[in-house]
């Protein structure tokens, strides 16, 4: 098999040097060695990502996306299996060695800034050229990858123990100034609240019912961070329990009627709530990009997943983009349920699917009558 000249993998894409999706699908489902190295692939439900021959329990095709480097999947948030250990295989194409190289070169200087000019002469590729690539391999800019491997290795430093000031040094952070203007917008709270294992957030919750089952509904101060369904009380509440492990939580049902009441109108086919409903949500820039713009659906349309990527600037980033969706944090406020696949099948939703199939049947008719 010629790689080089083939098309490369885009981390956000099922596309792989030579492959058509569905034969790459194939390689994974007969756990053909012979793809090793070719591409990787993860698992969102898990947060695995693995080699093609993993001997690992089989994974449902709509919950896969593929990669041309493990450092894609782990850009992404997915962990290396133990099984079969992705990160021990010989990378076969030339285009994915050079991004892995450039990768290595950003994390062995990452107390410098992720220059073009330098990456480039060490190399040996034009600068365009360098971005472009890598861009394309890992879905991200050189420095970008830089900031995000800055704030990765902060985390792991406060989990080991260290100070805040120890793990900022340790993670390249020239000063604290760096550190609270970057790294607060990918932890969702400052670095000294993140270096406090999350102690000193306030969340606030009630779970009220719903012509959906059960709605949570959980906010901060600055605004509505969690908004789940389900059949059971006791699960929703356990469930944000353990996605804020070190918060202090606690219900509180008169806090939030206002919110929980704005929720319940618009169910019963009212105006729209997000105006009245200001959101606390993290995620990765590319998950944000992913729910601003789901936001800007209209009540009652539907839009493909394919139609989404290409409205946020991400045409072959489809299964990205699905990804996003399944990990959005607030149901309806942010509504990925309008998003489906483009053979008119509902796709996933993390709520279930009557959920979905019944929201949108209300959304539509509540349009009709406006």
């Amino acid at each position: 098999m010629n790689t080089t000249t083939s098309k490369q993998l885009n981390p956000t894409s099922s596309i792989v040097p030579a492959i058509s999706e569905t034969d790459c699908w194939r390689a994974v489902r007969t756990r053909n060695a012979a793809f090793d190295g070719l591409f990787w692939y993860g698992v969102h439900t898990t947060g695995v990502y693995c080699r093609p021959s993993c001997a690992s329990r089989q994974p449902k095709r709509e919950n896969v996306g593929f990669y041309a480097l493990p450092e894609a999947a782990r850009q992404a948030g997915l962990r290396a299996c133990k099984r079969c250990r992705p990160d021990e295989v010989a990378l076969r194409d030339p285009q994915a060695d050079l991004v892995q190289s450039i990768c290595y070169l950003i994390d062995q200087t990452l107390e410098e800034k992720a220059d073009l000019a330098s990456l480039s002469e060490q190399v040996k590729v034009s600068q365009f050229h360098l971005q472009r690539l890598f861009k394309k391999l890992m879905g991200i800019t050189p420095r970008q990858y830089a900031e995000a491997r800055r704030v990765t290795l902060f985390k792991t430093g406060i989990r080991a123990g260290q100070s805040v000031t120890e793990a900022m040094y340790e993670a390249g952070y020239g000063s604290s100034s760096r550190l609270y203007e970057k790294a607060s917008e990918q932890l969702g709270m400052t670095p000294a609240t993140y270096g406090k294992g999350g102690k000193g957030m306030s969340i606030r919750y009630t779970v009220a019912e719903s012509p959906l089952g059960f709605v949570l509904v959980a906010a901060t101060d600055k605004g509505i961070c969690s908004v789940a369904l389900g059949d059971e009380k006791q699960r929703l509440a356990d469930a944000l329990l353990a996605e804020f492990s070190q918060a202090e939580i606690a219900p509180d049902r008169a806090a939030l009627q206002s919110q929980v009441q704005s929720l319940l109108d618009y169910l019963d086919g009212q105006q729209q709530p997000h105006p009245q409903l200001p959101l606390d949500v993290r995620g990765t820039a590319f998950q944000m990009r992913v729910w601003d713009e789901l936001r800007r659906i209209p009540r009652g349309q539907t839009i493909s997943y394919r139609e989404l990527a290409s409205r946020i600037g991400k045409p072959s980033a489809t299964r990205a983009v699905a990804r996003a969706c399944a990990t959005n944090p607030v149901a309806i406020l942010t509504p990925c349920h309008r998003v489906i696949r483009e053979n008119g099948e509902l796709g996933g939703y993390r709520w279930d699917l009557k959920r979905k199939r019944r929201l949108l049947e209300m959304e539509k008719a509540a349009r009709k009558e406006q």
